[in-house]
């Protein structure tokens, strides 16, 4: 697994990165198998930041917010972009009894796990995994591991 990091030094930086990464994975030609991303850090470590970014990066004009209620929201873009939030969920089952396998086995999604840690047994191996570490109040730094 090759890992590299980056440091952003503001919550505008943050989103940009995402959205240079979605614009990267919208480019990516794959019929197989769906994008994942598993987004691991503290409350407030710019997880969602990052997915506001990288939803604008896809071209959704909706505000994305943390689905930490719902659990799952879907955005129809060309392709789909289905953002998951395991912050209340305590066991992988759970997960999968809203039928995680189908979203991640589409390759026509492009899906986001915030707190994917919760979840890292049944994370696929093609996940694409972001860690966000605190450096200071707008300072992030976030490590990036190709499964």
């Amino acid at each position: 697994m090759s890992s590299k990091y980056l440091i952003t030094n503001s919550p505008s930086q943050t989103k940009k990165f995402g959205e240079v990464l979605a614009k990267k994975i919208l480019k990516t030609k794959s019929k197989k198998i769906s994008q994942i991303l598993g987004l691991e850090g503290d409350l407030g470590g710019g997880k969602t930041t990052f997915l506001q970014g990288f939803a604008k990066g896809l071209g959704i004009k909706e505000k994305i917010l943390s689905p930490t209620f719902v659990i799952i929201r879907k955005f129809k873009i060309p392709k789909t972009f289905i953002h998951i939030d395991c912050y209340r969920i305590q066991k992988p089952k759970e997960i999968l009894d809203l039928g995680f396998k189908e979203i991640v086995s589409d390759p026509k999604n492009i899906v986001a796990v915030e707190w994917a840690d919760r979840i890292r047994k049944i994370m696929p191996k093609n996940t694409i995994w972001l860690r966000f570490e605190f450096k200071d109040k707008k300072k992030r730094k976030i490590t990036i591991k190709h499964g």
